[in-house]
């Protein structure tokens, strides 16, 4: 009997243990974040919350900006800041851009995979790396680049769609105009990155 007694003191106490260092890490993400300030955005759950919806995490976002054009996921020592409202996009991208940074967190992580690129840098550096790609991508040369592999491709498409034709064979149309757009859109930034055709 002293045995049972002690396995299920020993389950009650580690079930409380992980209880209170759950409340423990729930008070770290919620306390000093400015929850009920009007001067803020509204905060809309924690980033975690982001974990439920894995699978359509882009429509959750979606849905979220419909309900509130800008609002705040809380993590354990940041914010996190969406909004699709075009005054502040303004304000943060043109209005005021220097009083903004990616920050240390954003830096450390982005800095690993770009380096010391126009993506993980700011201030005098961002400029400089800002001035450089501006050449590469000038309307012109976007759009004359991006017409050649999207004719290319295209014939591709013609030529896959009159093989089904020919073929008697059905198939979605919706589908297909998503993924050719898609890997016609992938393709054309994997070829900018690496200045070679991929097919």
């Amino acid at each position: 009997m002293d045995v049972l007694y002690t396995m299920l003191t020993l389950i009650a106490f580690s079930f409380l243990a992980i209880f209170l260092a759950i409340c423990f890490f729930m008070m770290t993400i919620i306390k000093g974040k400015s929850i009920g300030d009007q001067k803020y955005a509204p905060v809309k759950g924690t980033v975690f919350n982001q974990l439920f919806y894995l699978n359509t995490l882009y429509d959750y976002h979606a849905q979220m900006a419909k309900i509130h054009p800008t609002y705040r996921l809380l993590a354990a020592n940041h914010s996190e800041l969406y909004t699709i409202d075009v005054r502040n996009i303004e304000h943060v991208l043109k209005t005021n851009f220097d009083k903004y940074s990616r920050g240390k967190y954003s830096q450390d992580i982005m800095t690993d995979l770009f380096g010391e690129g126009i993506f993980a840098v700011d201030g005098n550096k961002w400029k400089q790396q800002r001035k450089v790609a501006s050449y590469e991508f000038s309307t012109r040369v976007l759009r004359d680049f991006s017409c050649s592999v999207f004719r290319k491709n295209a014939a591709k498409l013609v030529r896959v769609i009159s093989e089904f034709y020919l073929e008697g064979l059905v198939f979605d149309m919706q589908v297909s105009s998503y993924l050719y757009f898609h890997v016609n859109t992938r393709i054309f930034f994997l070829e900018v990155i690496i200045e070679e055709p991929l097919i």
